[in-house]
């Protein structure tokens, strides 16, 4: 995370597992970077579970935080050794997987052009413009992909708003993989299970409802993990501004979520 170019070294970093404790905190509770700072410097329970230190890094520390992990792309690392440890855990994926994608809303500003990199603005500059039935989206996407088993995440990637969900496919070969209809016509990398669509020179018939129905029943796990993200979390919605730094809140979102359903599994005796 830190490369210090003087010989000494520079002043103290700030200890990682400390800020990105913060971050998790961030996710559960839904705070801004400045109130995360005052809550933690308050809440006996943050304070604990930060492990009481001192000085509490501030609001800004936490900002540039977030932001380098999106420039060193380090974000990857922290992803890839919690699915380790899910594994190591003998929480591997068994049954199969769902792949779903959501919206993650952010602030258009007064016009639907974007302005260029160098304009400081709160409004975001790598979020488009994206229509689903009559509703209109600004922002960004975060597909993922849940096990069947355990429900956890195990996958994730953020695009544009506008980038279609079939254009991101997160199975692996050989790995079961359900999706619904949003998925047709574009082949999966895994074994592919996707709900059917009506098209004008193909009707539906018995077989393929019956088929959309069993698929819909059992990728009904991968509905979860949006409804905590954006209900319990109320991470549905983002103000940082470009898809790399979204990218990293949408990481923590994932790693917070998945602590959260190991939680629920351990206190229903699965794990």
């Amino acid at each position: 995370m830190y490369d210090n170019k003087s010989e000494r070294g520079g002043r103290p970093n700030c200890d990682v597992i400390l800020m990105f404790k913060i971050l998790i905190l961030q996710q559960w509770y839904g705070l801004s970077d400045l109130e995360v700072e005052r809550q933690m410097a308050d809440r006996i329970s943050f304070m604990a579970f930060l492990g009481f230190p001192d000085p509490f890094p501030d609001s800004r520390t936490i900002w540039l935080f977030k932001n380098r992990m999106a420039e060193t792309g380090k974000d990857k690392i922290v992803w890839a050794e919690l699915q380790r440890q899910l594994d190591a855990m003998g929480l591997q994926v068994k049954r199969g997987t769902v792949q779903d994608a959501t919206f993650i809303e952010a602030d258009p500003g007064s016009s639907k052009k974007l302005r260029g990199e160098d304009a400081k603005t709160r409004r975001s500059r790598d979020g488009t413009w994206a229509k689903k039935g009559d509703e209109i989206h600004f922002g960004y996407k975060l597909h993922q992909k849940t096990d069947i088993d355990y429900c956890l995440i195990r996958e994730i990637e953020t695009t544009t708003a506008s980038l279609h969900d079939s254009q991101v496919d997160l199975s692996t070969e050989g790995e079961v993989v359900l999706r619904d209809r949003g998925y047709f016509g574009v082949k999966a990398k895994g074994i592919d299970y996707t709900m059917k669509r009506r098209t004008t020179e193909r009707p539906l018939d018995k077989l393929d409802k019956e088929r959309n129905r069993l698929i819909s029943s059992l990728r009904s796990p991968g509905e979860r993990p949006h409804a905590v993200i954006k209900r319990v979390f109320g991470a549905g919605r983002v103000l940082v501004t470009t898809v790399k730094r979204v990218g990293v809140t949408m990481m923590v979102t994932a790693f917070a979520f998945n602590l959260y359903q190991l939680c629920t599994l351990k206190n229903a005796k699965i794990i």
